[in-house]
């Protein structure tokens, strides 16, 4: 088995890369303490062509795959973990609901100005009441003429308020709940009825804004519904699929500076006249970080080369995103160990990303969702 990198994916790394280290870098403590992304800055990502990383040549994209969007999330989230979730409800989810969803006729509307980053998306699932368990969904939408008329709340859209067009997932048929009863919307922001809620404050990943957004009588014409009515859940999974995956890349970017940040300090930092990268205990949990980084690249770009060749990867998706969120954890825990005392502070970005990395085990799925759907999938098909 070859996993080598295409040449196309290996200029798409140096690319982003060197946008990453120069461009994002330079921004990161402003990103940090506005809690906010520049609006140039984003622009600047589309120019680069990254919003349609993933999005096939046909619908305007660059055709890069699973395989091209892993890779930008990694080198994006080394720099900046927000610059790269809030690109991420874009390219992830919000534009590739629409690829799994769509029909060929929207995939052609919509996509080519996704692909630009001329019209943004986002993703709208988790409800206060239904996160984890999609069936306790509220949003409804009911059908009047040509049209849906939609009423709820979702809450931890990120993106949400920067977003021109929102995959909205709404209860059509409460008897059948999640199993035929939830379909896919694409809404428009800024249609009536269409409310934007405030930010949220959030441990980590600042500058990626997080808000509610409220739907009061919003009209939906039917040609923007995605799939047929009743497939909802399974055009939200399939794209979660994809999410998961693009996540576990940026727990792998950010293990990554993690790390490159713990063997600076172990090489620089003294005690007893000597490096403390010297000590057995520092050097183990190097050893054991290493060993973690490696294993979660494996898992990351094996799975995205199954989605690319079309072979089916939800339980890999599922594993890798819980492996990989899980050793980032502990990875940069023991980056903070390393650093001491100056780990602790706010002025060295080891701290910075001890909080940006806690939530991975929460977002796109909990910890404990990714093990019920491997363990399904063991039950029903065995190793």
């Amino acid at each position: 088995m070859d996993f080598t990198h295409s040449e196309e994916h290996r200029m798409l790394r140096e690319a982003v890369r060197e946008f990453a280290d120069g461009a994002v870098r330079s921004l990161s403590d402003q990103i940090e303490r506005e809690h906010a992304i520049p609006r140039a800055l984003i622009d600047q990502m589309a120019e680069l062509g990254l919003m349609g990383v993933a999005i096939p040549e046909e619908y305007g994209g660059s055709g890069l795959g699973e395989t091209g969007l892993c890779v930008v999330m990694e080198e994006l989230t080394r720099a900046d973990f927000s610059v790269a979730a809030q690109l991420g409800a874009h390219t992830c989810i919000g534009a590739m609901s629409v690829y799994v969803g769509g029909t060929e006729e929207q995939k052609r509307r919509f996509l080519p100005g996704m692909a630009t980053g001329e019209v943004l998306g986002a993703y709208a699932l988790t409800e206060a009441d239904a996160g984890s368990d999609p069936a306790a969904m509220r949003t409804t939408a009911v059908k009047d003429g040509d049209e849906w008329v939609l009423d709820g709340e979702k809450v931890w859209i990120t993106a949400g308020d920067i977003a021109d067009l929102v995959t909205v997932f709404a209860v059509t048929d409460k008897e059948k709940g999640a199993r035929g009863g939830i379909t896919a919307f694409l809404v428009r922001a800024g249609s009536h009825g269409y409310a934007v809620g405030k930010a949220e404050e959030k441990m980590g990943q600042r500058g990626s804004t997080t808000v509610a957004l409220s739907f009061d009588g919003v009209r939906v014409p039917d040609d923007h519904r995605l799939g047929e009515v009743g497939q909802g859940f399974a055009i939200a999974m399939g794209t979660l699929d994809r999410g998961r995956l693009a996540m576990a890349a940026k727990c792998l970017g950010c293990g990554r500076e993690a790390l490159r940040l713990s063997v600076a300090h172990a090489n620089q930092r003294e005690t007893f006249g000597q490096p403390i990268g010297s000590r057995q205990a520092i050097q183990w949990m190097l050893a054991d970080s290493a060993v973690e980084i490696y294993a979660t690249d494996s898992m990351v770009y094996r799975t995205a080369w199954m989605c690319d060749t079309g072979r089916p990867f939800s339980r890999e998706s599922a594993a890798t995103k819980l492996f990989a969120s899980e050793a980032l954890d502990r990875i940069v825990d023991r980056a903070v160990q390393i650093h001491g005392g100056m780990g602790y502070s706010a002025d060295f970005p080891v701290e910075r990303l001890y909080r940006d990395a806690r939530v991975t085990r929460i977002y796109e799925g909990t910890s404990e969702i990714q093990r019920i759907v491997i363990a399904r999938d063991v039950l029903q098909n065995g190793s």
